[in-house]
């Protein structure tokens, strides 16, 4: 045996070794993440009483406090209405971002026109612009037209402030796809309307995918424009949790159940679309 081979054996098995603690580490970093939801999920599942008696952890050793009632309070509340109103606002302000900037960023990636640059170093200045400076003008707008406090106005708020980072995302994306399968499908005859939806929007999947994700968990978990723009009878679930806390109680019957409904549905449509959450960010990242 050489000295190349000895030294070989040990490096190996330190990168085995190494393989194995790294995985036992994200293992461990994945069941501390996941300790607050099952913490939730637990709290949502028992009594009032229960809960103000002792902490959720006990229910290893008491399975028996375990209980729909909660969730059954929640819907008799009215808590369902709000959940349907997230959806209404958060499905169309997802996918009107996706269509408008998918679109917005081909013609800035492949299609030339006079003040291209200029209109696209706009769009970057956008991202920079802070909520909060446009509540009040909007609020006004919204008053004149006559859509203050309905879903239309804060679905319109969602899409106008989720443009400028979706545009961006895209078209960077789009910039890196080979010139050379589009200068062939225009050689074919193809339109650009058609080179759009069957080379690029097909291959674009993996950055449409996290741009999705972005603008849904950004709607679904917003609290400020909702409370701005959506009265009582419109308002999302983030907007009936807030009105359901009390000045001196915790209310937890009421909140855990909500919260956790609130919370599942944006982490299911995470882990079921991470590989492309991943890989958009990746491929979005650099040009």
């Amino acid at each position: 045996m050489n000295d190349a081979t000895f030294q070989r054996g040990p490096a190996r098995l330190i990168d085995r070794l190494g393989g194995g603690v790294l995985q036992v580490v994200l293992i461990l970093v994945a069941i501390f993440w996941l300790v607050p939801t099952l913490g939730l999920l637990v709290v949502s599942l028992r009594a009032e009483t229960d809960n103000n008696s002792s902490g959720w952890w006990t229910l290893f050793t008491k399975p028996a406090q375990l209980t729909l009632e909660n969730y059954g309070n929640l819907l008799a509340s009215g808590f369902s209405s709000s959940f349907w109103n997230t959806v209404l606002i958060t499905v169309p302000a997802t996918l009107l971002v996706i269509g408008i900037a998918a679109t917005a960023a081909y013609a800035f990636a492949w299609i030339e026109f006079p003040g291209r640059d200029a209109l696209f170093l706009v769009v970057i200045a956008l991202l920079v612009v802070p909520v909060q400076i446009a509540l009040i003008p909007i609020a006004k707008l919204y008053g004149a037209l006559g859509i203050f406090g309905s879903i239309a106005g804060v679905v319109l708020f969602h899409v106008a402030f989720g443009l400028p980072f979706a545009i961006f995302l895209l078209r960077n994306f789009f910039a890196g796809i080979p010139r050379e399968l589009l200068e062939a499908s225009r050689m074919d005859g193809a339109p650009e309307w058609r080179i759009f939806a069957t080379v690029v929007f097909p291959l674009a999947k993996p950055a449409i995918a996290s741009l999705g994700i972005f603008q849904f968990l950004w709607v679904w978990n917003d609290l400020l424009v909702a409370l701005v723009y959506a009265d009582t009878e419109n308002q999302p679930m983030t907007k009936a949790l807030q009105s359901q806390m009390r000045q001196f109680g915790t209310n937890v019957d009421i909140l855990a159940p909500g919260a956790f409904l609130s919370l599942i549905i944006p982490l299911v449509l995470f882990f079921a679309f991470q590989r492309y959450f991943v890989q958009g960010l990746l491929a979005g990242s650099v040009k």
